[in-house]
């Protein structure tokens, strides 16, 4: 079972997602919170697989107890999902530099949120297309000097080049057909690469790649 807590200020967002959550044979809805300080209290407690997290929260917002979560050495496998009402691209920047593994908007479709929590249990990054470009793209504009290569030099030159083109928002089979590679190979290449580095997720090789220079500025075209 994967086991979500859900963490909205409105309880009637919570209600709707409860049950649908709850009506899926795989999916457990553990615990709601109404604001990000009784999220990460009940997350410490019942660490949850996946933690479905409203940005704008009383007492602690989403951001901030999001960084929380992610900062803990005891929740290494807990999963923040953003969730807010506009996709705007500041938040989108901040979740993943917070450590979230994804980023959605509150009015998405059903089908697309219950792919969003089995796709980060996954360990898969969970961002549209659309919310991917303009990621990278701000990655790009705040790029600074590249960091010392430090656990880099780990990394075999195929990862480096999956690396890269993860950071340019390539999925598995966009980079499976980059390099005339399977799929399975891809995904195969990505995970290691995760592994080496320390990675949470995919969103974290995205932040990785532009910070180690291995991705720049200007890459997008």
């Amino acid at each position: 079972m994967i086991r979500v807590l859900l963490a909205d200020d409105q309880s009637l967002v919570r209600a709707g997602f409860r049950a649908l959550l709850d009506a899926q044979p795989d999916i457990e809805v553990v615990a709601e919170a109404a604001d990000g300080e009784e999220a990460v209290r009940s997350i410490r407690e019942l660490r949850p697989d996946v933690v479905l997290m409203d940005i704008r929260m009383p007492l602690l917002d989403g951001l901030a107890a999001t960084r929380r979560i992610t900062g803990d050495p005891g929740l290494p496998d807990v999963r923040v999902v953003m969730l807010t009402t506009f996709e705007l691209d500041e938040y989108v920047f901040e979740a993943i530099r917070s450590g979230a593994s994804g980023f959605l908007v509150k009015d998405t479709e059903p089908e697309e949120l219950l792919r969003a929590v089995r796709a980060v249990v996954d360990g898969d990054a969970l961002l549209s297309p659309g919310v991917t470009r303009r990621l990278i793209a701000e990655f790009a504009a705040r790029s600074k000097e590249p960091a010392a290569p430090g656990e880099m030099a780990r990394l075999t030159e195929r990862e480096r080049e999956v690396m890269a083109l993860v950071g340019i928002g390539l999925s598995n089979e966009e980079i499976a057909r980059r390099l005339v590679v399977s799929p399975l190979t891809a995904k195969t290449h990505v995970s290691r690469t995760m592994v080496k580095l320390g990675a949470r997720d995919r969103a974290q090789l995205v932040v990785l790649a532009y910070e180690s220079g291995l991705v720049r500025p200007g890459w997008l075209g």
